[in-house]
């Protein structure tokens, strides 16, 4: 059995996507032959987190250590070596397939009651391709008898065909940064300016990054957050969300298979370590529906 699970493929006009069983990430999207995500290996689990999705929270918690409603909670290790628990409960739990045509799937999975986490909650995620690109929404629903809180990530990695990540240049729309110690909030939210690298566009060759940025806001007249990663030759690759997604972290790991150095452009409704700080996290009323959206889709030159 691949280690991903069964491989949902979706399609309309030219644009592709794959959709993976285990952890209802995203396995590739490309348009007309153009890769526009790192199109994940056969027969492994999905590199460096490569279209993962992240619930019921993004990124880490300190030591898996958190209180809800005054009660001590401690979630399982998931990134030991640095002790802390990270991306949620849902990556290798298997998604049960509730909806699907040609063009589009929808998945479901259930982060149970467990050791730290206090509440069920229901994930549906629906993976959609049209002629504008891809659309991903996301509903949360809380299963359970009390409150429980919500955060949401995604970890795609951008590509523009064949483009070496080191030829691109990346802006994002994100107006702060989040100062990290050993990948944990160390301070408050440091101002971007309008012509600071990264937000007024930065060529990445030479740039290392595994860093979060904040107050992502669409541009004036626009209702979309855009970040974009964008070729010599003007083609890119824009990943748009709602502006519920004011948090993004950008990796650029060297070693993405089949490609070499790539880049991880990831939505995310609440910093690292939102279940201790509190920040961005929604709040979930039994039986209460959260959704949100966000996407990819082409830039032409």
């Amino acid at each position: 059995m691949d280690p991903s699970g069964e491989h949902f493929r979706i399609a309309s006009g030219e644009a592709r996507a794959a959709v993976n069983e285990v952890g209802a990430g995203l396995r590739s999207f490309s348009v007309a032959g153009v890769d526009y995500t790192e199109p994940q290996p056969e027969g492994v689990r999905p590199p460096r987190g490569s279209g993962s999705l992240l619930a019921p929270w993004p990124n880490r918690v300190a030591g898996g250590r958190w209180t809800w409603q005054g009660k001590a909670q401690q979630l399982a290790l998931t990134e030991p070596d640095a002790g802390n628990a990270i991306h949620g409960l849902l990556r290798y739990a298997f998604w049960r397939p509730t909806d699907r045509t040609d063009a589009a799937i929808t998945l479901e999975a259930v982060a149970p009651p467990q050791n730290g986490w206090p509440q069920p909650v229901r994930v549906a995620v629906t993976y959609a391709v049209d002629e504008q690109g891809l659309t991903v929404t996301t509903t949360a629903t809380n299963l359970g008898s009390d409150d429980v809180p919500f955060g949401l990530g995604f970890h795609p990695y951008l590509r523009v065909g064949d483009t070496p990540t080191d030829d691109c240049t990346l802006t994002l729309a994100a107006r702060a940064a989040l100062p990290l110690a050993d990948q944990l909030p160390s301070g408050p939210l440091e101002p971007l300016a309008a012509d600071a690298p990264l937000r007024a566009g930065a060529p990445l060759k030479g740039v290392e990054l595994d860093s979060a940025f904040g107050d992502c806001a669409p541009a004036d007249g626009d209702d979309l957050v855009r970040h974009r990663l964008v070729a010599p030759d003007g083609r890119g690759a824009e990943l748009w969300a709602e502006p519920v997604f004011r948090w993004v972290q950008v990796f650029t790991p060297p070693d993405m298979p089949g490609h070499g150095r790539g880049v991880a452009v990831e939505p995310m409704t609440c910093p690292p370590d939102a279940l201790n700080s509190g920040t961005d996290l929604a709040v979930l009323a039994p039986g209460e529906e959260w959704t949100a959206r966000w996407g990819i889709r082409p830039v032409t030159a």
